[in-house]
């Protein structure tokens, strides 16, 4: 049942409720701003620091906010989910790039790590599918002007896997997983283990000082600023932060490092949102704020259980944020199940776009339910079928089923009691759903294309043909810093996890 006291405040005032059928098609501006590892109690809003995070608690108070909005455990994945209205596993993006180049990933495929024709190892090249519809293709075919500005993570070598193939007409930031706040290098290109640059603005390098989480207010806050009425637009800011390497912003010194970098992204989101605010785009867009996945401390869930890379609830449920003046309640809460993906079928909507397209969507429509005060129409979320490198997961109703483990979520969110013995004919019925679903992964294919050379200087096969002089000045520079011998059996970057046990 949702919050009735947004509601009967809505009644009493005489505030109509925004039905779903009037916002369909009503053309509003997008802000979708993602942030990277945020754990679920690290915001004020949810009980943390609130001199960390004034920000987003003031986005907060403004916001509706979704209580059991959900996506996949790491973040390839559900940027995958979000673009392409898919689940993870339909588009194999549950497994990321960089994992085609770790041996202990690639051996739970079957497969080995890859050679050259020098015989060097090197990554196999893999990407979200150049035939899949992104979000951002539909928004653009429905006349959005549509920006990228942070973390892509679907794709960082071949021209057609880049954002600007992909619908997005402007994009700032980088292509891999985690670059160095200030360096803009990625720390590894495994499995060669040394730095990548990782900087670009509409597919160039780009040389530049500062710490990325505040470029990326300032590039949203220009494009914010170029936008006009005549032209709805989709402006799409996932944060590196606060996704390791843990590098702290000066300006927070006095902060565990940590906070300091939630501090510095908070900081970008009020810059952002007072950009909407400032040029007069407020009542007529959408700004949203969510995460991509749990944190990499549990303590980070708390009062969830799990992490980052799990689907227990502290991997896979985060917080969400919707502000739209007139069309969401401030303050109000929305216990709705929603999963990542529905974002697709839901912007497009909204848009007046076109859902109609060749590969079939997992997402639904939640404008009713987020606009109109209806039901979810959501009571299944397929988190990891058989093939992934984690554990097959799915929520239907009230029970989660993880591997074996079986719990109730409405009764105990927090996980602490799996109840798979006293249920076996629930375990038997997800587990065959499961089946029935995991059944449904198309083929991998060979993945044959290489990235080669395996140590590029910069990312983008385009880009690293002739990179300028300062890039390889700068590059070699971090390099000469890093580890340049390891012990065997040691890489820089983590092994494959491993299925729970309770």
């Amino acid at each position: 049942m949702k919050h009735l006291l947004p509601i009967l405040v809505t009644l009493i005032l005489g505030i109509p409720l925004a039905a779903g059928q009037e916002l369909r098609g009503s053309r509003p501006n997008i802000v979708f701003m993602m942030a990277d590892d945020m754990g679920w109690a690290q915001p004020g809003f949810h009980g943390g620091d609130p001199k960390v995070t004034p920000n987003l608690d003031k986005l907060a108070g403004e916001s509706m906010q979704l209580t059991q909005f959900y996506t996949h455990s790491v973040c390839s994945p559900t940027r995958a989910a979000l673009l392409t209205g898919r689940y993870a596993f339909r588009t194999w993006m549950d497994w990321r790039t960089e994992d085609f180049g770790k041996p202990s990933y690639l051996a739970k495929l079957g497969l080995t790590l890859a050679h050259n024709e020098k015989g060097e190892p090197t990554r196999r090249i893999h990407a979200l599918d150049e035939k899949e519809r992104t979000v951002a293709q539909a928004l653009k075919d429905a006349g959005y002007f549509t920006a990228l500005v942070g973390k892509w993570h679907l794709g960082e070598w071949l021209k057609e896997h880049l954002p600007m193939q992909r619908g997005f007409m402007h994009q700032y930031g980088h292509y891999a997983w985690g670059i160095d706040y200030f360096t803009y290098t990625i720390e590894h290109n495994a499995p060669a283990r040394f730095a990548v640059y990782d900087w670009h603005r509409n597919e160039q390098p780009l040389q530049e000082e500062g710490y990325a989480t505040d470029l990326f207010a300032a590039e949203a806050e220009r494009v914010i600023a170029k936008q006009s009425a005549d032209k709805p637009f989709f402006l799409f800011v996932p944060f590196n932060a606060v996704h390791g390497p843990l590098n702290k912003p000066p300006r927070y010194g006095e902060l565990d490092v940590r906070a300091a970098m939630l501090k510095c992204m908070d900081d970008a989101v009020g810059r952002i949102v007072q950009a909407v605010d400032d040029h007069g785009f407020k009542d007529n867009t959408l700004v949203i704020f969510t995460n991509d996945n749990g944190p990499v401390l549990e303590a980070m869930s708390k009062p969830f259980r799990g992490a980052k890379n799990t689907t227990y609830e502290g991997g896979v449920r985060v917080p969400c944020l919707l502000r739209w003046p007139g069309k969401t309640q401030a303050d109000s809460r929305n216990d709705g199940m929603m999963f990542v993906a529905d974002w697709f079928s839901t912007l497009v909507t909204l848009a007046g776009g076109s859902l109609k397209q060749e590969r079939p969507l997992d997402a639904l429509d939640m404008t009713d339910m987020l606009f109109a005060n209806k039901e979810s129409p959501r009571d299944e979320i397929i988190f990891e079928v058989s093939g992934s490198v984690r554990v097959p997961t799915i929520r239907k109703g009230d029970y989660k089923l993880m591997g074996d483990l079986l719990y109730n979520i409405a009764t105990d969110p927090h996980e602490k009691t799996n109840i798979a013995a006293e249920h076996p004919e629930i375990v038997a019925r997800l587990k065959a759903r499961l089946e029935q679903v995991g059944q449904e992964r198309p083929p991998l294919g060979d993945k044959p294309l290489l990235m080669d050379p395996p140590l590029p200087y910069i990312y983008g096969i385009d880009e690293n043909k002739n990179p300028p002089k300062w890039l390889i000045d700068h590059v070699d520079a971090v390099r000469a810093k890093q580890p340049q011998t390891w012990a065997p059996g040691k890489t820089p970057w983590p092994q494959a996890p491993k299925a729970p046990t309770d």
